[in-house]
């Protein structure tokens, strides 16, 4: 692999940050602001116009930078985005643990995203830093991706990347927390003192887990570029929609039941292009008395295309899955449920979430008789759906509940 190196002047690198941040601050104002639920179309919408910019961004590169430049930038995009489609289970399972209502966890969304832009420019510049004074980089990177695959393939969820992670616990266990929300706030309250809210909390549990990600992340990208203009922008531009594209594929999520092993094989693939790399400009003693090994190197083009099918084939066989199928509806029940009996107050909204539990269960009801009978085996998962039908004829009887079409 031929090290290219894109030159960018600084004009570029401050007209490029300013844009950036103009997103961020546009986002901010004109949807996080004012609390509210984002509607389908208007995820889709918004969605549809950061994948824009960031294909238009690429295409200014391909002809600004060339073919070489263009192919290493998509492909550093689409493996961001594939990674961050994979961290938006994760904020998933954390805003759900922290019962956080839904009008308000756009907020906590958009401060992950800047608060991961910031992280990753740091380790983006500490990578690029390590890599030209040490070329054996390259082989702990390659090993981290390798082992990060591993981990993937056997299923295995980190502690750390759950919503009880050693920074959440430590955060407990010295910040005073009110016991629930005031609405967005960070501070209210509570018994004549002022004290923090759970919000501030699920933000640092989405901050800490954005650090983790990133250890995954940085040594992918790297392996695809070491242009630290194109690390850059394709990672801040993979992080930006990241919010619209959560209330977006909210209820697809679960149904890519095989995404985590597309992504073990991207990185498996990355970790291997890396380490042929590193032999290929080998300092280390005792790898072949220091000099480099003459190995085949992985090209750009080739790794685009492997990317791109790997995620291709890993969505389709997703959706076509009766498993998956079966799986999407259970997630979805159960969400709906919880969020019903333990998260959302306003009324309008907890029978909208009601009738949506309603067409889940229609669903179930629809599914071949050997998924329906594992989920009547799930007797915990049966016992909330009781629960919540309960609830919502004892809220109808009190006149809690508005009456809304499905």
């Amino acid at each position: 692999m031929e090290r290219v190196v894109m030159q960018v002047s600084g004009l570029v690198w401050a007209l490029t940050l300013v844009g950036i941040a103009g997103l961020v601050v546009f986002d901010f104002y004109f949807h996080v602001r004012r609390a509210h639920i984002p509607t389908l179309r208007e995820a889709a919408a918004w969605s549809a116009v950061y994948v824009g910019l960031a294909i238009a961004f690429g295409l200014g590169v391909l002809i600004l930078g060339g073919r070489d430049m263009g192919a290493e930038y998509f492909a550093g995009w689409v493996t961001e985005k594939a990674l961050s489609v994979d961290n938006l289970f994760v904020f998933l399972v954390l805003l759900n643990s922290f019962k956080v209502p839904r009008a308000d966890q756009q907020k906590v969304l958009l401060f992950g995203i800047v608060f991961s832009l910031v992280a990753r420019t740091g380790f983006i510049f500490l990578g690029a830093a390590l890599i030209n004074s040490f070329a054996w980089v390259f082989y702990l990177f390659g090993l981290i991706l390798l082992i990060t695959a591993g981990n993937l393939l056997r299923g295995e969820d980190s502690d750390d990347r759950s919503a009880d992670n050693i920074i959440i616990r430590t955060a407990r266990r010295f910040l005073r927390t009110a016991d629930g929300y005031d609405g967005d706030k960070l501070f209210t309250v509570q018994d004549g003192r002022r004290v923090l809210t759970p919000m501030l909390l699920v933000m640092v549990a989405i901050g800490g887990t954005d650090i983790l990600f990133a250890l995954d992340s940085i040594p992918a990208i790297f392996g695809l570029t070491q242009s630290v203009y194109l690390v850059f922008t394709a990672t801040a531009f993979s992080l930006l929609g990241l919010r619209q594209l959560y209330f977006l594929l909210d209820g697809l999520l679960d149904r890519l039941i095989y995404l985590s092993y597309g992504l073990a094989a991207i990185l498996a693939f990355i970790g291997v292009k890396l380490i042929l790399h590193a032999l290929h400009e080998n300092n280390v003693p005792f790898i072949n008395g220091g000099a480099p090994v003459d190995v085949v190197e992985i090209s750009t083009g080739i790794s685009l295309v492997f990317i791109i099918g790997v995620l291709a084939v890993t969505v389709v066989a997703s959706l076509l899955s009766p498993k998956g199928r079966a799986q999407t509806y259970v997630a979805a029940a159960r969400r709906h449920a919880n969020a019903f009996l333990d998260v959302e107050t306003d009324p309008r909204y907890c029978d909208e979430i009601y009738h949506r539990l309603l067409a889940e269960e229609t669903h179930l009801r629809s599914l071949p008789e050997k998924y329906r009978a594992r989920i009547r085996r799930q007797d915990e998962l049966m016992e909330l759906l009781r629960r919540a039908h309960r609830v919502h004829e004892e809220r109808v009887a009190a006149g809690a509940c508005f009456t809304v079409g499905v």
